[in-house]
């Protein structure tokens, strides 16, 4: 697996824990995420990592709280759960994708041969 989708599985391994979504939310892109820029993902899923980015830094923090905690700490329990169905939206396809940012399909059964990123139709 490549540096991303371990990065994003292990987030998705957080959110899927014990405890309040908005704790696991706050503490997945915290400990996985946050060191992650849009600009070193496959370009179908650039827009939704910069979206769910935005998400998380949106409040200003108050009394030496950071950004993400403060984001979250105003988020409804469905906005958060929003943010974590992202997440595992984002690792699927970081996944699918693998390691060149190309689907990977199968040629005959034996060889693999990666799809143009342009070729993908995104969402």
């Amino acid at each position: 697996m490549s540096y991303h989708a371990d990065r994003f599985y292990a987030a998705v391994a957080v959110l899927a824990g014990h405890g309040h979504i908005k704790q696991r939310l706050i503490k997945a892109y915290e400990e996985n995420l946050v060191a992650i820029s849009e600009d070193e993902l496959p370009i179908s899923v650039k827009q939704t990592f910069s979206d769910l980015k935005h998400q998380m830094h949106r409040v200003t923090p108050l009394n030496g709280e950071g950004p993400i905690c403060a984001s979250v700490r105003k988020m409804s329990v469905e906005e958060a759960a929003e943010c974590a169905a992202l997440v595992v939206a984002l690792h699927g396809e970081v996944s699918r994708l693998g390691d060149g940012g190309q689907a990977v399909l199968p040629l005959d059964g034996k060889e693999r041969r990666g799809v143009p990123p342009f070729l993908i139709k995104s969402n």
